[in-house]
């Protein structure tokens, strides 16, 4: 069965930083696309970044330079190291794997950009 979990959401303020980990099913952890989305309340699901086929690496626009997604094989973890956070960046984000051709998503934690 695969499982995502993801963790590390909260409340911050502008310009500060946090990490979300998202643990993943170990047999699909090393074959899966995988990678974080965002919903911000009243929009669409969107990408924030995620590795690809062939271990490349895509970000949204919106986060580049300040967001950084990394994959520890041994822990079987996905992380997004947020940066120079901005209200904007408030939403709810999710973990995604692609396995076997179907898209798996994780429950989502929260995070609240605010003073």
């Amino acid at each position: 069965q695969v499982q995502l979990v993801e963790s590390g959401g909260g409340l911050v303020q502008p310009g500060g930083s946090l990490r979300l980990s998202c643990a993943a099913s170990g047999r699909i952890f090393s074959t899966a696309t995988i990678g974080w989305y965002r919903q911000a309340p009243g929009k669409q699901r969107e990408l924030v970044a995620t590795f690809t086929i062939g271990a490349n690496i895509a970000y949204a626009d919106s986060v580049k330079d300040r967001f950084t997604i990394s994959k520890d094989n041994a822990k079987n973890t996905v992380d997004l190291q947020m940066n120079s956070l901005k209200p904007e960046d408030t939403a709810v984000y999710y973990c995604r794997a692609v396995y076997g051709g179907n898209p798996y998503w994780g429950k989502g934690t929260l995070v609240t950009v605010s003073s």
